[in-house]
């Protein structure tokens, strides 16, 4: 099967399942969200409200439409747009709260995703502040939006369940969504038959003594040829790609078992766990070993 490269980067780039808040509000009312080192999005289920960042012109929002703000900076939604509002922290796998007064009522689920502080993915670096998507334009995502409604009105049993992955789902929905439209950079080297190529290969097997002429043949593009059009569509060179991807891959498998730090490495396509731990602190800032006892996973 196929390698999914959008997938795989998105599995990879989040260290936990997502937190979420499901919010009934009623007009007037306002929450903040603070700055964070992950993903953070909304889904507007009902009624309308804006999103609120310092420095920029409210952005209205209404029932269907999905945020995402990729780089987890600070921000509140309120209804009106200048209510006051209050501090609200994601810290739950799944939560519920209601606040304001007698108005107009609005349903919003909240989620965040953390991912590793310092860790560069050109997949993270496309985006822009913030991501809006209308409701109503793309079919799948609306009915997923629909569901997830459904899903907090009837609180039957398994719902919880339910709503985490369609919260997964919608994070995917929403980054495919933006892609389809803003087709240059890392979305422009995931389509093309060349570099989306070499990706899926990359990702696929990380541990392959992988180098530029085997890269670039496998494409059938001249050595330069390849090296300059994958830099320009993804944002660096070829090895540089490769030895982050590996990195990332390695974080995970230190996050999710206690294999050995020379199974990892060989995993990751090193056959010496000292030149393996050299580019992953270099990476991480952290060895192997105290990365693995940072995130909870030493034996």
């Amino acid at each position: 099967m196929e390698t999914d490269v959008l997938s795989d980067a998105v599995a990879a780039l989040t260290t936990a399942p997502a937190l979420s808040v499901h919010t009934r509000a009623r007009e007037p009312w306002g929450l903040r969200f603070g700055g964070r080192q992950g993903f953070g999005f909304h889904v507007i289920v009902r009624g309308e409200c804006a999103l609120v960042r310092a420095g920029t012109l409210p952005i209205p929002l209404h029932a269907g439409d999905v945020v995402l703000m990729p780089s987890g900076a600070a921000h509140a939604l309120a209804n009106p747009h200048d209510a006051r509002a209050v501090d609200l922290a994601l810290n739950h796998r799944i939560d519920r709260v209601a606040v304001g007064g007698a108005g107009a009522e609005t349903i919003v689920v909240s989620g965040a995703y953390r991912i590793e502080r310092g860790v560069r993915h050109p997949l993270l670096a496309d985006l822009p502040e913030v991501v809006h998507l209308r409701g109503g334009g793309r079919q799948r995502l609306a009915a997923a939006v629909e569901l997830l409604g459904a899903e907090i009105e009837a609180r039957e049993p398994g719902g919880d369940a339910v709503v985490t992955a369609l919260v997964d789902a919608l994070l995917i929905y929403l980054l495919r969504a933006w892609h389809e439209d803003n087709a240059t950079g890392w979305t422009a080297a995931m389509t093309d038959p060349a570099i989306g190529h070499t990706l899926r290969g990359i990702h696929a097997h990380p541990a392959e003594p992988w180098t530029v002429d085997r890269l670039a043949g496998e494409t059938g593009l001249a050595r330069a040829t390849f090296i300059r059009r994958f830099t320009r569509l993804v944002g660096e060179p070829p090895i540089t790609y490769l030895t982050r991807w590996r990195m990332i891959t390695a974080a995970r498998m230190l996050r999710r078992d206690r294999a050995p730090l020379a199974t990892v490495a060989r995993r990751v396509g090193y056959t010496s766990e000292f030149a393996f731990a050299k580019a992953f602190k270099r990476e991480y800032g952290l060895s192997p070993g105290a990365y693995r006892r940072t995130t909870g996973s030493a034996g």
